[in-house]
């Protein structure tokens, strides 16, 4: 496992994404990979939806159309030259884990060996329902995702596979071009005990997100850890990287303005909670605030951490932000 701690971007990738743009524009989306790797991070991500809607963020209900991540990470590849191309996550249920597999190992191919694949057992029912897919009980579709990432982590490594489970049979699957990675890893995403169970047992790392404190993630890095022992392998084999919303500031002062800044994006505007509230779970205040809580991630067995600077999940709200911490935080870390 990789012991230097690294950082990550979660892209703009949505209507709500930037404040001067809607709809969102593909040029935004490349000019924003490129810009995290001249900025010197480590990883870009693209999420997974077919819409989504910011009812649930306190603003209008509505579709919010976005870039999808499969097809969007293999143009991004032909921008960018170091990055890690990754999903955070790929719903589960949208596409057939042998599908999966072909499909990550041809962006593997296409970025050079670049790709980590994210997988989530999905939550989204209105996108469930628009794409015909029935919308089952947690349960089911946690247990579905445990037996793709069995499927996908046997085809991408063996390039062909025979499988019979409970949710998927496969007969003569095959996953060729290989991808350049010996091993390309898969992990899963979620913030229940379950998913983490899943990602001990079966998966190369797992991530929450987007907003938690040190002891509360300490719990859940423990059960993954827990599970990976009890199935014969060694933990250290399952990478843990956290998502987080992330608001920097030199001063007491500049952070303020920043909330406000990142209050006016807000789809809920002023009704958001109050800033010492809001940050208690996130990574927001001074540089070394944020330095203090970083270093409390990475004693956990934190690898990387995913960044969004604002109230929602691959939003923009201040560019400058972004600048600000990989020039003058990120040193401080290193």
């Amino acid at each position: 496992m990789c012991t230097k701690l690294r950082f990550g971007l979660a892209l703009p990738q949505y209507d709500y994404s930037l404040p001067d743009n809607a709809p969102i524009r593909w040029t935004s989306v490349v000019d924003w990979a490129v810009r995290a790797e001249s900025l010197g991070f480590h990883s870009v991500w693209l999420s997974d939806h077919l819409f989504y809607d910011l009812a649930r963020y306190g603003g209008p209900a509505g579709p919010q159309q976005g870039v999808e991540c499969f097809t969007g990470l293999a143009g991004l590849s032909a921008v960018t030259g170091r990055l890690r191309l990754g999903t955070l996550v790929a719903c589960n249920d949208l596409r057939s884990p042998a599908l999966v597999a072909k499909m990550a190992a041809t962006l593997d191919v296409l970025s050079g060996g670049r790709v980590d694949l994210g997988l989530g057992a999905g939550w989204f029912e209105p996108e469930y329902r628009a794409a015909g897919i029935p919308f089952e009980r947690p349960g089911v579709r946690i247990r579905r995702l445990g037996e793709a990432v069995r499927i996908i982590r046997e085809l991408l490594a063996r390039g062909e596979l025979d499988f019979e489970g409970s949710h998927y049979r496969l007969e003569g699957a095959r996953c060729l071009p290989r991808p350049v990675q010996a091993r390309l890893p898969v992990f899963v995403g979620g913030h229940g005990d379950r998913v983490a169970r899943l990602a001990g047992r079966h998966a190369d790392g797992f991530n929450s997100a987007w907003a938690w404190e040190p002891q509360d993630l300490a719990d859940r890095i423990q059960l993954v850890n827990r599970t990976a022992e009890a199935a014969g392998r060694d933990p250290s084999d399952v990478n843990k990287t956290v998502g987080l919303y992330t608001l920097p500031g030199r001063t007491d002062r500049d952070v303020s303005e920043r909330w406000s800044r990142y209050v006016r994006c807000s789809p809920s505007g002023r009704g958001l909670l109050s800033f010492p509230i809001w940050a208690r779970d996130k990574l927001a205040g001074t540089h070394m605030q944020l330095t203090d809580r970083i270093r409390k991630f990475e004693d956990l067995g934190v690898s990387e951490i995913v960044l969004t600077f604002g109230s929602i999940p691959f939003q923009v709200c201040d560019p400058e932000a972004v600048d600000e911490f990989m020039e003058e935080v990120a040193p401080l870390v290193a």
